[in-house]
């Protein structure tokens, strides 16, 4: 190890004792919903989201009113600073309608959706219930059982 090392090592003893480690942020890309009308709104929207820390790209569809974030950034922070533009903003809430077990169900299908995309349902084996209705008469009367008959 040598001393220079051996000093640097007792450095980052001395140094972290005090100090909590940041975990470092991984690389993600954020999708929004954004609310945009003319190129004015999508510049104003693009500037806001630019100016975060770690941002690496911002990519916007205004047809889709979609705008893709990637970065070393936090959805939530990046929600808000959309928020601050004065548009309405949501995180994107439609999937693609292949990867929902059944896109046409009353909570998944929404008009207001683009092309190939339904909104996120999260779990939609409960929203069904199934009850099995059994019938009673159909016991009294069994081909198994020839004693089984009540009426008579």
């Amino acid at each position: 190890m040598g001393v220079g090392g051996t000093l640097e090592y007792l450095s980052d003893l001395m140094g972290s004792a005090g100090h909590k480690h940041k975990r470092k942020k991984q690389l993600q890309t954020v999708e929004l919903k954004v609310r945009m009308d003319c190129d004015g709104c999508e510049l104003k929207v693009k500037k806001a989201l630019s100016s975060l820390s770690g941002v690496k790209s911002v990519e916007i569809n205004r047809k889709q009113q979609k705008v893709s974030v990637t970065g070393y950034v936090e959805s939530n922070k990046v929600l808000k600073k959309a928020k601050s533009t004065g548009k309405r903003a949501e995180i994107w809430p439609y999937v693609p309608y292949n990867l929902v077990a059944q896109p046409y169900m009353a909570q998944a299908y929404d008009k207001k959706a683009p092309p190939g995309y339904v909104r996120k349902v999260e779990n939609t084996a409960t929203t069904g219930t199934m009850t099995r209705y059994e019938d009673p008469y159909t016991a009294m009367f069994s081909d198994e059982n020839p004693n089984a008959c009540s009426i008579m």
